[in-house]
């Protein structure tokens, strides 16, 4: 019987143990300890029979190593001879004498068989269930064949936060050994938790004399292998490395229907989010053809791929969805020790072909249209896994920047994840000019995309300088008149809106969509899409009334060209209501929206941004037609939705509370507009920053409700520091700076007619 494990941890499952053998007439004499491998299993096993044997609780205690069925007739054998005078030289015959002896009336034992590797080997084998006996069985297995007659199933975890800390610090202090809490947490949450590899990662941080941040600065070096950082002697009688540990397990996985799935399976899974990989991905079609070309197949079906997973989990490799799971999107989880040491083991080439075809089994599910947010989160994740686990090899970068990469970008984006797309684009960026080289077509792309990400975070005249440079480049590449030359073109005229010049933008896209025209047709979606930025410009530029002509034109032609369905048809539709409504016409504003906002459901689904944007868009216009109070109740229950879906921080979140703010200051209440804007300034400084421009917008507005209000002096005040800024982050000519200028002069000369305002 192993000795106890130093530094044990009391834990959750140690006291479910005790509880259901010492239960009394309802007591479950035969418990299974299951779980993955070096989740500690043995461990508790080994403590619970100490102290039974050493209370005086059993009269007889067997420890079976249960790796084979002949290893365990052969220690029933043994046992037998010791306490009936068996023959072991017969060991069949003499291990059904034992399991004659267990059930004799008012014999205490206690039987543990340890490590099962599988549930077979015990056909025949299984101690009885005399009311006197206890069994314990530790397995990775999970096969159906383990519960029912008497036994219970109990699922063997990970330590929690608290108990891998705890015993982080116990085992270093048995060798004099403080580290900061923050450290072993840390350190703690680098090893997932996982007993084995805590332990391990204790002996190795003393035998090397190191401290623990160093230990975790190795720890997290892509190209350090994992049976690198285990000590030359394992701790408390362990046989193998933590690297090692799931090996065995594997090679059974690797045997069971469908023969031969199972490893390339875990191969895909290892370069995706432990936390949740969707079962979609993982039987797609381009998961399928790695699992048949790494199998020599023809091809594998979807069933034969869930019957890979299905395997897995029943050797606790992955904790895959139960039959009959109602989640739309069921997913499996893995530890992420497992996955290192699944890559670790790949050699080079293979290594690359599994970690492109993760991403190629990403691409083939990620959907069109994000209706589903939680869907959306999983995705990135794993794509971002991905990223990180492969991005040192380079493997998703050759022969070209991989679509999953792009798509992740792309989705952090929509969701309104600003900062986290502009990190992502630019660790592709600075990659893809590495392993492609500076004028590769997928460096100006990554280029392209992290200028506009720039520009969605407010920092306008950095994407502007950034876009100037790669147009030249694009040009000289490409040609004035590519595709890729020409988008890189709007994107610079874009921001030149952005910057506060709709006018000059609007004479850009002329020029631009004449060679569009010419380039591309009338009908290119390029083409379509200049022209609805051309009629954004001219309504923003103070026509409305041209820019509903120009919408109205381009509506008929996208909706023939792409049809109902498409965004581009939706954003048309909507400019279009925009646009009425600046005119005068609030009515077909709303009437319009109203119209949009089935079509939007329908197509994206209740939470895309896209429909909570377009129920915002609603409301507005709802409210201008005369009904605020319906307004503040729609813009509340939005605002409901916005937070569940998006999350309390997402811009469209922060938009409906300054839109509820705004209805409340028309309804009759400045004072609560004025507190609700300096609160929501607060939110927008943090999130977006200081100088972006709906941070700046958001304190103009806090500042005009603090003058309506009753107090102009404080909106002059306000007035004055939000030029100042204004004119630091966007120019003295910015049309937000010149209406800074207009509110600033106007609350002073409030504040001079107001004798109780005066100092």
């Amino acid at each position: 019987m192993p000795a106890r494990a130093g530094a044990f941890q009391d834990r959750t499952e140690r006291a479910r143990l005790r509880a259901a053998v010492d239960g009394g007439d309802t007591a479950v004499l035969c418990q299974v300890l299951s779980g993955l491998g070096g989740v500690g299993k043995t461990q508790l096993a080994a403590e619970y029979a100490h102290e039974v044997w050493t209370a005086g609780e059993v009269d007889l205690l067997v420890w079976v190593n249960a790796d084979s069925r002949s290893a365990v007739v052969a220690t029933f054998a043994e046992a037998a001879a010791e306490v009936c005078g068996a023959d072991p030289g017969h060991p069949d015959r003499a291990a059904e004498r034992f399991l004659s002896w267990l059930q004799s009336e008012g014999r205490r034992w206690l039987v543990v068989l340890d490590d099962l590797a599988d549930p077979a080997d015990l056909t025949g084998l299984w101690p009885p269930a005399a009311p006197y006996g206890r069994t314990v069985v530790t397995t990775r297995r999970r096969d159906a064949a383990l519960t029912g007659a008497g036994r219970r199933r109990i699922d063997v975890g990970v330590f929690t936060p608290d108990e891998a800390t705890a015993y982080l610090a116990a085992a270093l202090a048995a060798h004099d050994i403080t580290e900061p809490d923050t450290e072993l947490a840390g350190l703690a949450s680098d090893l997932g938790h996982l007993p084995l590899a805590l332990s391990q990662a204790t002996a190795y941080v003393v035998d090397a004399g190191l401290p623990v941040a160093a230990y975790r600065a190795l720890l997290a070096e892509r190209t350090a292998r994992l049976d690198e950082l285990s000590p030359d002697v394992l701790p408390d009688g362990q046989t193998r490395t933590t690297a090692a540990a799931w090996e065995l397990s594997v090679e059974y996985a690797d045997r069971l229907r469908p023969a031969g799935l199972a490893r390339p399976m875990l191969e895909l899974a290892a370069f995706l989010d432990a936390h949740g990989i969707p079962v979609e991905v993982l039987t797609s079609g381009p998961a399928r053809a790695y699992l048949a070309a790494r199998t020599d197949r023809a091809d594998v079906t979807p069933a034969e791929a869930s019957g890979a997973l299905r395997a897995l989990h029943r050797l606790s490799l992955v904790q895959a969805p139960e039959p009959g799971d109602a989640a739309e999107h069921p997913a499996i989880r893995l530890h992420q020790l497992v996955q290192r040491a699944t890559r670790d083991a790949l050699p080079a080439g293979r290594f690359g072909r599994a970690a492109r075809a993760a991403g190629d089994a990403l691409v083939d599910v990620w959907p069109r249209f994000e209706r589903d947010t939680a869907f959306a989160r999983t995705l990135r994740g794993c794509a971002a896994a991905l990223e990180a686990y492969a991005r040192h090899t380079g493997c998703l970068y050759r022969p070209g920047v991989h679509a999953a990469l792009y798509l992740a970008g792309y989705s952090l984006l929509e969701s309104g994840q600003v900062a986290a797309a502009a990190a992502r684009l630019r660790v592709m960026v600075d990659s893809a000019t590495e392993y492609l080289g500076p004028d590769h077509v997928d460096t100006l792309a990554a280029r392209n995309n992290l200028a506009k990400t720039q520009g969605a975070a407010g920092d306008v005249t950095t994407a502007a300088r950034s876009t100037a440079r790669l147009l030249a480049d694009v040009t000289r590449l490409l040609g004035p008149d590519h595709r890729g030359t020409l988008a890189t073109r709007s994107n610079l005229i874009h921001f030149q809106r952005e910057a506060g010049d709709p006018a000059g933008a609007a004479a850009g896209y002329r020029d631009l969509l004449r060679v569009m025209t010419r380039a591309l047709g009338p009908d290119d979606p390029d083409t379509l899409t200049a022209r609805g930025h051309l009629a954004r410009c001219l309504g923003e530029a103070g026509d409305a009334a041209a820019a509903v002509a120009a919408y109205t034109e381009l509506l008929a032609d996208v909706t023939r060209v792409l049809g109902p369905d498409d965004p581009e048809t939706f954003a048309a539709r909507g400019n279009l209501a925009r646009f009425q409504g600046e005119t005068g016409n609030v009515t077909a504003a709303a009437t319009g929206y109203a119209g949009l906002l089935p079509d939007v459901i329908r197509v994206l689904g209740p939470d895309h941004p896209t429909a909570l944007t377009t129920r915002g868009n609603l409301a507005r216009w709802q409210g201008a037609a005369g009904d605020a109070a319906a307004a503040v109740a729609a813009y509340t229950e939005l605002l409901a939705d916005m937070t569940r879906v998006l999350g309390p921080d997402h811009p469209h979140t922060l938009a409906a509370l300054g839109n509820i703010a705004d209805r409340v200051g028309r309804m009759g209440n400045p004072a609560a507009a004025a507190a609700a804007y300096a609160r929501l300034a607060e939110d927008t400084r943090r999130v977006l920053g200081p100088g972006h421009p709906d941070s700046l917008l958001v304190r103009g507005h806090a500042a005009f409700w603090l003058g309506a209000g009753g107090d102009p002096r404080g909106a002059a005040a306000g007035f004055a520091g939000l030029l100042d800024d204004i004119t630091r982050a966007l120019g003295p000519d910015h049309p937000h700076a010149r209406a800074a200028r207009g509110n600033l002069a106007f609350w002073r000369q409030r504040a001079a007619e107001d004798p109780s305002s005066s100092a």
